[in-house]
């Protein structure tokens, strides 16, 4: 059925529900996993803004700002990583061989990429939930997967009711 498995993932609590489903189905199909972040300034869950704006445009940042910018996008990254090792372990140690990479870029498109570069047979990943304005106009990455990936995707939902402790997910998987 399927052999090997892109896990997109954030440092969202939706990741931990992607990841479940992905480690189940590779489980179930002795398929490999790639796990995958992407560094994203847009990322949910982030604590801090990670946007640097144009330092000609607004003459008045300086040395010190941009060190803090670099400090908080090293932390950003480092704790990505983190993630990654620790969530690659967990598969490793069920059986299952994973890989894993953190990448820059757009998330959508970075996904897009490695799913073709991997030569993946499914794309699991989390989907925000923006739906109407919200989604024209800060974008869907969930969207743009599925009109782009070479392979099927599977979007993983929470309900909207989500903050409740109970909350189970739902799938919806998509074929090209």
């Amino acid at each position: 059925m399927f052999n090997r498995i892109l896990v997109a993932l954030d440092r969202s609590e939706m990741s931990i529900k992607v990841f479940e489903q992905a480690l189940s189905l590779a489980k179930l199909t002795s398929a490999n996993l790639m796990l995958l972040h992407v560094l994203s300034q847009e990322e949910d869950g982030s604590p801090e803004a990670l946007i640097f704006p144009n330092i000609d445009y607004y003459p008045g940042l300086n040395e010190q700002s941009f060190k803090l910018y670099q400090e908080h996008w090293e932390k950003f990254k480092n704790e990505g990583l983190q993630m990654l090792q620790s969530l690659s372990a967990q598969a490793n140690t069920s059986g299952v061989n994973t890989e894993f990479t953190q990448n820059a870029g757009s998330p959508g498109r970075m996904i897009c990429e490695l799913a073709k570069f991997w030569n993946a047979d499914l794309i699991i990943m989390g989907r925000r939930g923006r739906s109407g304005l919200a989604e024209v106009f800060l974008g869907s990455e969930s969207n743009y997967v599925l009109h782009h990936a070479p392979c099927s995707v599977q979007i993983v939902h929470l309900p909207v009711s989500s903050k409740a402790a109970d909350a189970t997910s739902k799938t919806t998987t998509f074929s090209n």
